[in-house]
C-alpha cells in the first residue's frame, strides 16, 4: 500500500520513461540519418560551433514528459498556476482541489494571494504529492512583452528554488500560465524548457525528476521543442543548435532583450574585458563562508594600488567583476528566506517605457535587528536577473522611523560591490513620500558618493505623480502606502484670512 494513502489513479513516477530513455535511440538514429544526407560544408559548419545546450545524459535522465493530468503525480510536489487571489478556475487548479479535498481551500485563504511571478507552498493534503507549489502567471499583452517573459521566467524559476530549497526528490510541472492569460504556448514552452534547464545544470544536483505534465496539445510543441534544450545525443545536438531562437536567456534562462545588451556594452572591441568573464568560474571556487573581508579581498590594498597608478583600468573592472561574482555566488548558495519574509524588495509590472518596476519597502527594512551583510546578499540575489536590462526602482519612504533608514556607509558598500549593469541599466529611482532630511542625505549621496546617480533620482510627493511614469495597474503598492497618500494629500489647504 502507497504510504501516502494515493488512490489507484495516481501514477507513479519512478516508473515513467524519462527523456533519454523514451527519446535516446530513435533520436540517434533519425540523427544519424539526417546529417548524413547533408553535405560535408554543413557538416563542418556545424561541428565548428558549440551549442548553449549540449547533450548531457544525466539531465536527461532526469526529465519526464507526461501527457496526463499533473494532479495524478505520485511525486513530492506539484505546480498549481493560478491567479493572484489563488482561486481560478482552470482545468489544472480544479483537478488539484478536487483530488486534494476541501482543505486545500481553507489552506489558500490563510496565504493571502500570491503575486505575479511569485510561488507558495501548501500541503498536498489528499493527494499523493506531499506538496503543491502555486504560482502566478503573467497576464500577456504583446506592448509589456518583456515584462511577461521575466514574469513566466520567475515562475519556473521560483517553483524551482522552493523544490531546491525543501530538498524536494520530484517535482510535476503544468504548463503555466498560456490559453487563460493569453500567453502564445511555443514562446511560454521555450521559457520553461530552458529554466528548468539551466536550473539542474547550476542548482540541480539534489532533484532527481522533473515532470512535464501536458496536454495533448501542449505534447505535440514540447516534443518538437525538447531536443532543443535536451538533445539525446552529440548528433541531435548539432542539427538542434541552428534552430535555437535568437534569443535563449543568460546563464540562468532569464529572458534577454539583445539590442539592450548590445547598447548597454562597454568597449565590445575589448579582448581583455571578455577574458576576464572567462576566468570567473575558476575564480568561484574560492569563495569564502564568511566576513566582508573574505569576499572583497584587501579592498584598503586594492585602493592602494589605483591611487598609485598600478592598476590598469581593465584590471579594476576584472578585480571588480571577480568580487561581485563571489558575492553573487554566496547569494545564490545562502538561505535568505528571513529576509525575504520581510517583503522589502519585490519586482512588480512594467513603467510606460515598458520597463520592469522593482519596489523597495523602506518601513519593512528593520535596520537596528537584521544582518544587513545578509540584506546586501539577499538584494544581490534577487536584482542580478533584473539588472540585464533596463529597470527602474521605486522607494517608499513612507512612515519610514529612525530604526528603517538605510545609513550612508551600507548605501556605499552596495555601490562599491555590485555588478556595473545595476547603474547603466537603472534609468529612474523614484523616491516617493521624502522628508527634508531624505532630501538633504539624498543630494550629498548622489553628489559626492554616486555621482552617476544624481540626474536618476526623482522625488515624488504623492502617488498620482508617481502614477504619470507607472500606471496603478502596473506597481503593487502596500496599503500603508495607499492610506498614508490618501489621508495626507486629500487634506485641504488652510482657507488664507
Amino acid at each position: 500500500m502507497d504510504p501516502l494513502g494515493a488512490r489507484s489513479q495516481f501514477v507513479e513516477v519512478q516508473n515513467l520513461p524519462t527523456w533519454d530513455q523514451s527519446q535516446g535511440v530513435q533520436d540517434e538514429v533519425d540523427g544519424e540519418n539526417q546529417l548524413t544526407e547533408e553535405d560535408d560544408q554543413l557538416t563542418n559548419q556545424l561541428n565548428s560551433f558549440e551549442s548553449p545546450f549540449p547533450f548531457r545524459q544525466d539531465i536527461n535522465s532526469k526529465i519526464v514528459l507526461f501527457n496526463g493530468d499533473v494532479a495524478l503525480l505520485n511525486c513530492t510536489a506539484i505546480v498549481n498556476t493560478s491567479n493572484e487571489t489563488l482561486t481560478d478556475k482552470n482545468p489544472v487548479s480544479d483537478s488539484i482541489h478536487r483530488y486534494a479535498g476541501p482543505e486545500l481551500r481553507d489552506e489558500l485563504l490563510k496565504l493571502k494571494g500570491c503575486r505575479t511571478g511569485e510561488a507558495k507552498m501548501t500541503e498536498g493534503f489528499n493527494l499523493a504529492a506531499r506538496f503543491i507549489i502555486h504560482t502566478v502567471g503573467p497576464k500577456y499583452k504583446a506592448k509589456y512583452r518583456t515584462a511577461a517573459e521575466s514574469s513566466l521566467y520567475s515562475c519556473y524559476r521560483n517553483v524551482m528554488q522552493l523544490a531546491k530549497e525543501h530538498a524536494m526528490a520530484s517535482v510535476g510541472l503544468c504548463v503555466v500560465s498560456t490559453v487563460k492569460r493569453a500567453y502564445p504556448l511555443e514562446d511560454a514552452t521555450h521559457i520553461a524548457l530552458r529554466t528548468v534547464r539551466r536550473f539542474l545544470e547550476n542548482h540541480g544536483e539534489n532533484i532527481e525528476t522533473v515532470v512535464f505534465a501536458v496536454s495533448d496539445v501542449e505534447e505535440v510543441l514540447y516534443s518538437k521543442l525538447m531536443p532543443l534544450y535536451y538533445p539525446c545525443s552529440k548528433k541531435e545536438e548539432k542539427i538542434s543548435l541552428p534552430l535555437l531562437p535568437a534569443d535563449i536567456g543568460n546563464t540562468e534562462g532569464e529572458p534577454v532583450v539583445l539590442e539592450r545588451q548590445i547598447r548597454i556594452v562597454e568597449k565590445p572591441g575589448n579582448l581583455e574585458e571578455d577574458s576576464a568573464d572567462d576566468s570567473l568560474e575558476s575564480d568561484l571556487g574560492l569563495v569564502g563562508s564568511h566576513a566582508f573581508a573574505r569576499m572583497e579581498g584587501d579592498v584598503d590594498k586594492q585602493r592602494k594600488l589605483i591611487l598609485q597608478g598600478q592598476m590598469s583600468e581593465a584590471a579594476q573592472q576584472k578585480q571588480h567583476q571577480r568580487n561581485y561574482s563571489r558575492w553573487l555566488c554566496r547569494a545564490r548558495a545562502e538561505d535568505l528566506s528571513d529576509i525575504a519574509a520581510l517583503k522589502a524588495l519585490y519586482q512588480t509590472g512594467v513603467d510606460l517605457c515598458g520597463r520592469t518596476v522593482m519596489v523597495v519597502v523602506g518601513r519593512n527594512i528593520p535596520v537596528t535587528i537584521i544582518d544587513m551583510e545578509k540584506a546586501l546578499l539577499y538584494f544581490i540575489h534577487v536584482m542580478d536577473h533584473i539588472t540585464v536590462k533596463e529597470y527602474v526602482m521605486v522607494y517608499f519612504h513612507t512612515l519610514t522611523g529612525e530604526h528603517n533608514h538605510l545609513d550612508t556607509d551600507f548605501l556605499k558598500k552596495l555601490s562599491d560591490v555590485v555588478d556595473a549593469k545595476f547603474q547603466k541599466n537603472l534609468r529612474a529611482f523614484y523616491f516617493v513620500h521624502p522628508t527634508f532630511r531624505t532630501k538633504v542625505s539624498t543630494w550629498f549621496f548622489t553628489t559626492f558618493s554616486v555621482s552617476s546617480l544624481k540626474e536618476k533620482v526623482h522625488h515624488i510627493e504623492n502617488l498620482q505623480q508617481l502614477f504619470t511614469c507607472i500606471l496603478p495597474e502596473q506597481i503593487d503598492i502596500p496599503p500603508f502606502v495607499l492610506e498614508y497618500d490618501t489621508r495626507v494629500n486629500s487634506k485641504e489647504p488652510p482657507t488664507p484670512h
